[in-house]
């Protein structure tokens, strides 16, 4: 009995469906944009910026430790060599979140335009349903058979051109 209120029941229906898109979109990622993908995950975890903390004490402690015994410092201060490499790591880990972020950029953007068509056959159907239920009010013999303006611009569709003109129109306004 509950596997059949499952299937029926339309908001888990929904949940399901929502997470197989994103299931498809991660099964189209390429092997080194799951790579990228990881290695974002892992730069925006606070355990990186410990990483790179110790990494500079061992490296500042390690050279100040060998120019004390009097062995040469591989990197004496002001660590050039580990300028270089944070340098280099800045510029990989932009890279790397610029990548992602481009990629997620592309799946907003899909999502968008899906919510756009969905909400676009929503306005279609709520049109339709209200056309059939004002027909259904007049051919009704005992309700009164009366215009109703708000009904009837309720049962026009909206044009996504005119509403997009009208609203630049009036951001325009706006900013004069």
């Amino acid at each position: 009995m509950q596997e059949e209120q499952e299937k029926i029941d339309p908001i888990n229906e929904h949940i399901q469906t929502i997470a197989n898109l994103h299931k498809q979109t991660e099964q189209r990622l390429s092997p080194q944009q799951r790579v990228i993908e990881r290695t974002t995950y892992f730069l925006r975890q606070p355990r990186f910026l410990f990483l790179i903390l110790l990494i500079l004490l061992l490296w500042v402690g390690a050279n100040m430790l060998l120019g004390l015994s009097g062995t040469p410092a591989f990197d004496p201060p002001p660590f050039n060599w580990f300028q270089g490499l944070l340098t280099l790591g800045a510029v990989i880990q932009a890279t790397v979140i610029l990548i992602t972020q481009n990629r997620q950029n592309q799946v907003s953007e899909r999502r968008r335009q899906l919510d756009l068509q969905v909400s676009l056959l929503l306005d279609e159907k709520m049109s339709k349903l209200i056309t059939m239920v004002d027909e259904l009010r007049r051919d009704h013999p005992d309700l009164e058979n009366k215009q109703d303006q708000h009904v009837e611009a309720l049962k026009k569709t909206v044009d996504p051109h005119q509403s997009l003109e009208t609203l630049d129109q009036l951001l325009s306004e706006e900013q004069r």
